[in-house]
């Protein structure tokens, strides 16, 4: 059960705590909300931190205009200041790592350390392209049987994945209704994706530096679309300590409970503490 926190400008912001140990901060991806970090929860041996954006899962809906990688990270720091933390390592899926790097660039005393998944300063254009195709936009199948048949159909790369897997991914990303299947967040995302698409790209290369002198883990998936296995090598050039898995049969993104995954995870945590 999550608990809620109000911001400076009066957004509710659910987030949950659990376990003891070293305070691990889990961002979600673009999309997602907390229950992404549901397969790797039971294997980190940790204080695991998990927020929901706002507009996304239980957090309050704010419009467009605020769904930005800036804005959430305010919200963040936000966060740990109401739960009295003043530093957490950052385990950040795909957005939630793009989040980490400001974060490393605007409050680096505020970092453990941070692990990546899936994410870089690099991201690539087909990869966003793909992910165009379906923000912000209402599911087409009615039950989520269904729905978990098309997300295994529609993402890529990925191979030997349960049935079961895909049927928990569809009820993580949805919500069911008498009249179908709804979105698990704010459709206006679309919105504010659509207009980060059309402004210049970014040089994310200086939030990546920026992590210098912080423990660093970049996991990805072998079949990202998002993250090339180029940027990953210049990442590993600029930074030669950082933890590196290459998870097989994987896309965007890495469950995060896969044994690549889980031996990185544990050897980041070791260095952060």
């Amino acid at each position: 059960m999550s608990a809620h926190c109000t911001l400076s400008d009066g957004t509710r912001l659910a987030f949950d705590v659990r376990g003891q140990g070293i305070p691990v901060l889990c961002l979600p991806g673009l999309t997602r909300n907390m229950a992404d970090f549901d397969y790797v929860l039971p294997h980190l041996n940790a204080q695991v931190i998990r927020m929901d954006y706002r507009g996304r899962g239980a957090s309050d809906w704010t419009g467009p205009a605020t769904y930005t990688v800036l804005q959430e990270a305010q919200d963040v720091l936000a966060l740990l200041d109401h739960l009295g933390l003043p530093k957490v390592a950052i385990l950040g899926t795909s957005r939630g790592g793009l989040i980490g790097m400001l974060l490393a660039h605007l409050a680096k005393p505020r970092l453990l350390g941070l692990c990546l998944n899936d994410i870089g300063p690099v991201i690539e254009r087909a990869g966003l392209e793909r992910i165009g195709t379906y923000v912000g936009r209402r599911p087409a199948a009615r039950d989520l049987a269904t729905h978990a048949l098309r997300l295994e159909q529609f993402n890529l790369g990925f191979a030997g994945v349960s049935a079961t897997r895909w049927l928990e991914e569809a009820a993580h990303q949805t919500v069911v209704t008498d009249n179908g299947l709804t979105l698990a967040y704010d459709p206006a995302l679309r919105e504010a994706f659509l207009a980060g698409m059309q402004a210049p790209t970014a040089d994310l290369w200086p939030l990546f530096d920026a992590c210098v002198g912080l423990p660093l883990a970049l996991i990805r998936g072998a079949n990202s679309d998002l993250l090339s296995a180029a940027t990953a090598t210049e990442m590993q050039r600029r930074r030669p300590d950082m933890l590196l898995a290459t998870v097989p049969d994987r896309g965007h993104v890495p469950f995060l409970d896969e044994p690549e995954s889980l031996t990185t995870l544990h050897a980041f945590l070791k260095a952060v503490s």
